[in-house]
């Protein structure tokens, strides 16, 4: 069921969105996922915003990696949070939106890959697990019809790695040969979260692209909106969200084992120090036996993701 990111999208479009895309506010949600680029991509939103705003879309993107322009702040639930309080949370999506769009019929691009939860639970074995409760609470808030939404997927192997990694960063984690038994062992993966992204949001289009064929943040803006072929769209020179060498994360693990606490500016610092450094320290690595089981689940999901219906996999 796989197709072009183009024209060819038409097996995921509902027919409640024929029936209503005239009258509600459409919707264009980038929802990452993590470690795919998504700092490239909302810079991308950011370099364009004048061509974008000019073609008659607003905007919506966080900050949280230096972008200069980036200003939402999306709260949604967290597992800690109790059942039944989606309305809360659905409140504060509508006022978040609401700031970035006011007007009730302009198309808005929003941008966060914290859509379906944060990473920090992978050490659980749990792969996003407030996702549907954060879910719910968008769809509530949104106060309109989800027109498309682009879902970036990492392979496990090196969506965990990775992840840890970002974690180290700036925060004190156990090794990573300590928690490899809870990757390997969680209790779910990308087909589940893609259900939930079309269960619950029931956009007209959902399109999932394997990390591998993203291409450039302009192409993925172009797949996620229709239309702007022609638009003077301008691919992101400045880099952002630089990760770290092992040697910069051994270095920031060794303060934060003894019990420093460091600010932004100061962690940024040190990777900085270490950045020529490619020294291979053994920080975060699976085994190869493990890379091979976790290749193979990955490939085991993205077909069974190409089989779902409402989903075109690019």
């Amino acid at each position: 069921m796989s197709s072009g990111a183009g024209g060819a999208l038409r097996k995921g479009t509902s027919e409640a969105y024929r029936c209503h895309m005239a009258d509600e506010k459409p919707f264009f949600l980038h929802a990452g996922a993590h470690r795919t680029g998504t700092s490239s991509f909302q810079m991308c939103l950011h370099e364009n915003r004048n061509a974008l705003t000019g073609a008659g879309y607003d905007l919506a993107y966080p900050g949280r990696d230096g972008i200069p322009t980036g200003t939402l702040g999306l709260r949604l639930p967290a597992p800690r949070h109790k059942q039944g309080g989606t309305e809360r949370f659905a409140g504060r999506v509508q006022e978040a939106v609401t700031q970035h769009s006011p007007d009730p019929t302009r198309p808005l691009i929003l941008s966060e890959e914290n859509i379906p939860g944060r990473m920090l639970h992978f050490s659980k074995a749990q792969f996003y697990p407030a996702c549907e409760a954060r879910l719910m609470a968008l769809k509530e808030g949104l106060k309109g019809r989800v027109a498309r939404v682009l879902f970036v997927l990492r392979p496990y192997d090196q969506l965990y790695v990775s992840g840890f990694r970002k974690r180290a960063e700036d925060n004190k984690v156990d090794d990573f040969n300590d928690l490899r038994p809870q990757f390997m062992a969680m209790e779910r993966g990308w087909p589940g979260i893609v259900g939930a992204m079309r269960d619950i949001l029931q956009p007209a289009q959902l399109i999932v692209v394997p990390y591998a064929r993203r291409g450039s943040s302009v192409e993925a803006l172009q797949m996620l909106v229709p239309g702007l072929a022609d638009l003077p769209l301008q691919e992101p020179q400045q880099l952002v969200n630089l990760s770290a060498t092992d040697a910069a994360l051994v270095a920031l693990q060794r303060r934060y084992r003894a019990g420093e606490e460091l600010e932004r500016a100061q962690w940024k610092a040190v990777i900085a120090d270490h950045a020529n450094d490619r020294t291979d320290h053994g920080f975060a690595a699976f085994s190869e036996a493990e890379v091979t089981a976790l290749t193979q689940r990955y490939a085991d999901d993205l077909s069974r993701i190409d089989a779902m219906d409402g989903v075109t996999l690019a």
